[in-house]
Protein backbone atom coordinates (compact mmCIF):
# COMPACT_ATOMS: atom_id res chain seq x y z
CA UNK A 1 0.00 0.00 0.00
CA UNK A 2 1.12 3.56 -0.68
CA UNK A 3 0.23 7.03 0.54
CA UNK A 4 -0.91 9.62 -1.98
CA UNK A 5 -1.46 12.68 0.23
CA UNK A 6 1.91 14.06 -0.84
CA UNK A 7 1.25 13.53 -4.55
CA UNK A 8 2.20 16.59 -6.60
CA UNK A 9 0.66 16.22 -10.04
CA UNK A 10 1.77 18.57 -12.80
CA UNK A 11 -1.47 18.85 -14.74
CA UNK A 12 -4.26 19.15 -12.16
CA UNK A 13 -4.79 20.19 -8.56
CA UNK A 14 -4.74 17.52 -5.84
CA UNK A 15 -5.52 17.68 -2.14
CA UNK A 16 -6.11 15.01 0.48
CA UNK A 17 -7.86 15.90 3.72
CA UNK A 18 -9.58 13.55 6.17
CA UNK A 19 -8.98 10.67 3.74
CA UNK A 20 -10.88 12.46 0.97
CA UNK A 21 -8.95 13.33 -2.19
CA UNK A 22 -10.08 16.33 -4.24
CA UNK A 23 -9.15 16.67 -7.91
CA UNK A 24 -9.61 19.86 -9.94
CA UNK A 25 -8.54 20.53 -13.48
CA UNK A 26 -6.53 23.73 -13.37
CA UNK A 27 -7.21 25.73 -16.49
CA UNK A 28 -10.21 27.79 -15.40
CA UNK A 29 -9.55 30.46 -18.03
CA UNK A 30 -10.29 27.82 -20.70
CA UNK A 31 -13.10 26.10 -18.75
CA UNK A 32 -10.69 23.33 -17.71
CA UNK A 33 -9.98 21.40 -20.92
CA UNK A 34 -8.03 18.16 -20.95
CA UNK A 35 -4.68 17.69 -22.68
CA UNK A 36 -2.69 14.59 -23.62
CA UNK A 37 -0.67 15.05 -20.44
CA UNK A 38 -3.61 15.58 -18.09
CA UNK A 39 -5.41 12.53 -19.51
CA UNK A 40 -2.35 10.39 -18.87
CA UNK A 41 -1.68 11.78 -15.41
CA UNK A 42 -5.31 11.35 -14.35
CA UNK A 43 -5.24 7.75 -15.62
CA UNK A 44 -2.07 7.00 -13.68
CA UNK A 45 -3.42 8.64 -10.52
CA UNK A 46 -6.62 6.62 -10.54
CA UNK A 47 -4.57 3.48 -11.16
CA UNK A 48 -2.44 4.34 -8.12
CA UNK A 49 -5.54 4.86 -5.97
CA UNK A 50 -6.08 1.11 -5.95
CA UNK A 51 -3.10 0.87 -3.60
CA UNK A 52 -3.63 4.10 -1.64
CA UNK A 53 -3.82 3.56 2.10
CA UNK A 54 -4.69 7.16 2.93
CA UNK A 55 -7.60 7.84 0.54
CA UNK A 56 -11.11 6.45 0.94
CA UNK A 57 -13.19 8.72 -1.33
CA UNK A 58 -12.44 10.96 -4.31
CA UNK A 59 -14.24 14.21 -5.17
CA UNK A 60 -13.74 15.39 -8.74
CA UNK A 61 -14.58 19.07 -8.30
CA UNK A 62 -15.11 22.10 -10.51
CA UNK A 63 -12.78 25.09 -10.78
CA UNK A 64 -13.65 28.67 -11.63
CA UNK A 65 -17.33 27.91 -12.20
CA UNK A 66 -16.82 25.06 -14.68
CA UNK A 67 -16.16 21.32 -14.50
CA UNK A 68 -14.46 20.41 -17.79
CA UNK A 69 -14.78 21.51 -21.41
CA UNK A 70 -13.45 18.23 -22.81
CA UNK A 71 -10.42 17.77 -25.01
CA UNK A 72 -8.57 20.99 -25.73
CA UNK A 73 -9.24 22.12 -29.31
CA UNK A 74 -5.67 23.29 -29.90
CA UNK A 75 -3.73 20.83 -27.74
CA UNK A 76 -5.67 17.67 -28.66
CA UNK A 77 -8.10 18.00 -31.57
CA UNK A 78 -5.65 19.85 -33.81
CA UNK A 79 -2.86 17.29 -33.45
CA UNK A 80 -5.31 14.37 -33.84
CA UNK A 81 -6.23 15.53 -37.35
CA UNK A 82 -2.61 14.97 -38.41
CA UNK A 83 -2.11 11.54 -36.78
CA UNK A 84 -2.12 8.17 -38.48
CA UNK A 85 -4.40 5.32 -37.41
CA UNK A 86 -1.84 3.72 -35.09
CA UNK A 87 -1.37 6.91 -33.09
CA UNK A 88 -5.09 7.70 -33.11
CA UNK A 89 -5.89 4.28 -31.66
CA UNK A 90 -3.21 4.74 -29.00
CA UNK A 91 -4.90 8.00 -28.00
CA UNK A 92 -8.45 6.64 -27.91
CA UNK A 93 -7.27 3.65 -25.90
CA UNK A 94 -5.57 6.01 -23.44
CA UNK A 95 -8.77 8.00 -22.93
CA UNK A 96 -10.68 4.78 -22.40
CA UNK A 97 -8.04 3.69 -19.91
CA UNK A 98 -8.93 6.72 -17.78
CA UNK A 99 -12.50 5.45 -17.47
CA UNK A 100 -11.24 1.93 -16.75
CA UNK A 101 -8.95 3.33 -14.05
CA UNK A 102 -11.83 5.27 -12.47
CA UNK A 103 -14.00 2.16 -12.43
CA UNK A 104 -11.19 -0.01 -11.10
CA UNK A 105 -9.71 2.35 -8.50
CA UNK A 106 -11.63 0.78 -5.61
CA UNK A 107 -12.69 4.16 -4.18
CA UNK A 108 -16.11 5.81 -4.56
CA UNK A 109 -15.86 8.87 -6.83
CA UNK A 110 -18.15 11.89 -6.50
CA UNK A 111 -18.35 14.34 -9.39
CA UNK A 112 -19.29 17.90 -8.40
CA UNK A 113 -20.07 19.71 -11.64
CA UNK A 114 -20.73 23.40 -12.13
CA UNK A 115 -21.07 25.16 -15.47
CA UNK A 116 -19.59 23.45 -18.52
CA UNK A 117 -19.44 19.64 -18.33
CA UNK A 118 -19.02 18.47 -21.91
CA UNK A 119 -17.21 15.93 -24.06
CA UNK A 120 -14.67 14.04 -22.00
CA UNK A 121 -15.80 16.13 -19.02
CA UNK A 122 -19.27 14.62 -19.34
CA UNK A 123 -17.62 11.20 -19.56
CA UNK A 124 -15.69 11.82 -16.32
CA UNK A 125 -18.95 12.73 -14.59
CA UNK A 126 -20.64 9.67 -16.11
CA UNK A 127 -17.83 7.37 -14.93
CA UNK A 128 -18.07 8.67 -11.35
CA UNK A 129 -20.13 6.72 -8.83
CA UNK A 130 -22.19 9.66 -7.64
CA UNK A 131 -22.88 12.94 -9.41
CA UNK A 132 -23.84 16.33 -7.99
CA UNK A 133 -24.35 19.49 -10.01
CA UNK A 134 -25.53 23.08 -9.90
CA UNK A 135 -28.68 24.27 -11.69
CA UNK A 136 -26.31 26.01 -14.12
CA UNK A 137 -24.50 22.82 -15.14
CA UNK A 138 -24.66 22.15 -18.86
CA UNK A 139 -23.78 18.62 -19.92
CA UNK A 140 -23.23 17.48 -23.49
CA UNK A 141 -21.76 14.41 -25.12
CA UNK A 142 -20.86 16.52 -28.11
CA UNK A 143 -18.72 14.10 -30.10
CA UNK A 144 -21.01 14.15 -33.15
CA UNK A 145 -20.63 17.93 -33.28
CA UNK A 146 -16.94 17.47 -34.13
CA UNK A 147 -17.65 14.75 -36.68
CA UNK A 148 -17.14 11.74 -34.40
CA UNK A 149 -19.35 8.92 -33.17
CA UNK A 150 -21.15 9.09 -29.85
CA UNK A 151 -19.46 5.87 -28.75
CA UNK A 152 -16.59 7.47 -26.86
CA UNK A 153 -14.87 6.21 -23.69
CA UNK A 154 -17.69 3.78 -22.89
CA UNK A 155 -20.61 6.19 -23.37
CA UNK A 156 -22.76 3.75 -25.34
CA UNK A 157 -22.40 1.15 -22.58
CA UNK A 158 -22.66 3.35 -19.48
CA UNK A 159 -24.98 6.24 -20.31
CA UNK A 160 -28.01 4.06 -21.21
CA UNK A 161 -27.66 2.26 -17.90
CA UNK A 162 -27.87 5.60 -16.08
CA UNK A 163 -30.58 7.47 -18.00
CA UNK A 164 -32.14 4.85 -20.30
CA UNK A 165 -31.51 3.80 -23.90
CA UNK A 166 -33.77 6.32 -25.63
CA UNK A 167 -32.53 9.33 -23.73
CA UNK A 168 -28.91 8.28 -24.15
CA UNK A 169 -29.44 7.74 -27.88
CA UNK A 170 -30.85 11.24 -28.28
CA UNK A 171 -27.92 12.86 -26.47
CA UNK A 172 -25.31 10.78 -28.29
CA UNK A 173 -26.82 11.30 -31.79
CA UNK A 174 -27.51 15.03 -31.46
CA UNK A 175 -24.76 16.15 -29.10
CA UNK A 176 -27.25 18.58 -27.58
CA UNK A 177 -26.93 19.99 -24.09
CA UNK A 178 -28.72 18.21 -21.25
CA UNK A 179 -29.92 20.78 -18.75
CA UNK A 180 -29.28 20.22 -15.06
CA UNK A 181 -33.01 19.79 -14.48
CA UNK A 182 -33.23 17.13 -17.18
CA UNK A 183 -30.17 15.39 -15.76
CA UNK A 184 -31.69 15.34 -12.28
CA UNK A 185 -35.06 14.09 -13.53
CA UNK A 186 -33.39 11.38 -15.61
CA UNK A 187 -31.15 10.16 -12.80
CA UNK A 188 -27.85 11.39 -14.20
CA UNK A 189 -27.43 13.83 -11.30
CA UNK A 190 -28.09 12.51 -7.81
CA UNK A 191 -28.90 16.02 -6.61
CA UNK A 192 -28.62 19.67 -7.56
CA UNK A 193 -27.12 22.32 -5.29
CA UNK A 194 -26.55 26.04 -5.67
CA UNK A 195 -23.02 26.93 -6.76
CA UNK A 196 -21.99 28.25 -3.35
CA UNK A 197 -23.18 25.01 -1.72
CA UNK A 198 -22.02 22.45 -4.28
CA UNK A 199 -18.61 21.63 -2.88
CA UNK A 200 -19.92 21.66 0.68
CA UNK A 201 -22.55 19.11 -0.33
CA UNK A 202 -19.97 16.98 -2.15
CA UNK A 203 -17.63 16.98 0.83
CA UNK A 204 -20.49 16.17 3.21
CA UNK A 205 -21.42 13.18 1.06
CA UNK A 206 -17.78 12.15 0.79
CA UNK A 207 -17.35 12.42 4.57
CA UNK A 208 -20.42 10.28 5.14
CA UNK A 209 -19.05 7.60 2.83
CA UNK A 210 -15.55 7.83 4.30
CA UNK A 211 -17.01 7.32 7.79
CA UNK A 212 -18.54 4.04 6.70
CA UNK A 213 -16.98 0.59 6.23
CA UNK A 214 -14.58 1.59 3.46
CA UNK A 215 -13.34 -1.93 2.68
CA UNK A 216 -16.96 -2.92 2.14
CA UNK A 217 -17.51 0.18 0.00
CA UNK A 218 -14.75 -1.05 -2.30
CA UNK A 219 -16.58 -4.37 -2.60
CA UNK A 220 -19.81 -2.51 -3.40
CA UNK A 221 -18.08 -0.55 -6.17
CA UNK A 222 -16.63 -3.73 -7.62
CA UNK A 223 -19.99 -5.49 -7.64
CA UNK A 224 -21.87 -2.51 -9.08
CA UNK A 225 -19.54 -2.60 -12.07
CA UNK A 226 -18.96 -6.33 -12.49
CA UNK A 227 -22.62 -7.29 -12.24
CA UNK A 228 -23.42 -5.42 -15.46
CA UNK A 229 -22.18 -8.51 -17.28
CA UNK A 230 -23.69 -11.16 -15.02
CA UNK A 231 -26.94 -13.06 -15.13
CA UNK A 232 -29.09 -12.89 -12.00
CA UNK A 233 -27.94 -16.25 -10.63
CA UNK A 234 -24.29 -15.29 -11.17
CA UNK A 235 -24.87 -11.95 -9.48
CA UNK A 236 -26.52 -13.52 -6.45
CA UNK A 237 -23.65 -15.98 -6.06
CA UNK A 238 -21.04 -13.24 -6.51
CA UNK A 239 -22.75 -11.15 -3.85
CA UNK A 240 -22.90 -14.14 -1.49
CA UNK A 241 -19.15 -14.54 -1.81
CA UNK A 242 -18.53 -10.80 -1.51
CA UNK A 243 -20.66 -10.50 1.62
CA UNK A 244 -18.96 -13.51 3.19
CA UNK A 245 -15.63 -11.72 2.69
CA UNK A 246 -17.02 -8.58 4.36
CA UNK A 247 -18.30 -10.67 7.28
CA UNK A 248 -14.67 -11.49 8.08
CA UNK A 249 -13.75 -7.83 8.59
CA UNK A 250 -13.31 -6.12 11.92
CA UNK A 251 -15.82 -3.48 10.81
CA UNK A 252 -18.55 -6.11 10.76
CA UNK A 253 -17.58 -7.13 14.28
CA UNK A 254 -17.41 -3.48 15.37
CA UNK A 255 -20.92 -2.85 14.07
CA UNK A 256 -22.28 -5.83 15.99
CA UNK A 257 -20.65 -4.90 19.29
CA UNK A 258 -21.72 -1.26 18.89
CA UNK A 259 -25.31 -2.37 18.28
CA UNK A 260 -25.26 -4.55 21.39
CA UNK A 261 -23.86 -1.63 23.42
CA UNK A 262 -26.42 0.74 21.84
CA UNK A 263 -23.58 2.85 20.43
CA UNK A 264 -22.80 4.17 16.97
CA UNK A 265 -20.15 2.03 15.27
CA UNK A 266 -16.80 3.62 14.45
CA UNK A 267 -15.52 1.96 11.30
CA UNK A 268 -11.81 1.69 10.49
CA UNK A 269 -11.86 0.17 7.04
CA UNK A 270 -10.55 -3.26 7.95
Amino acid sequence: MTELASLKPKHFLWEVKDRIATIRLDRPDRKNPLTFDSYAELRDTFRALVYASDVDVVVFASNGGNFCSGGDVHDIIGPLVAMDMKDLLAFTRMTGDLVKAMIGCGKPIIAAADGVCVGAGAIIAMASDLRLATPEAKTAFLFTRVGLAGCDMGACAMLPRIIGQGRAAELLYTGRTMSAEEGANWGFWNALHEADKLEEAAMALASRIAAGPTFAHGITKTQLNQEWNMGLEQAIEAEAQAQAICMQTQDFSRAYHAFVAKEKPVFEGN
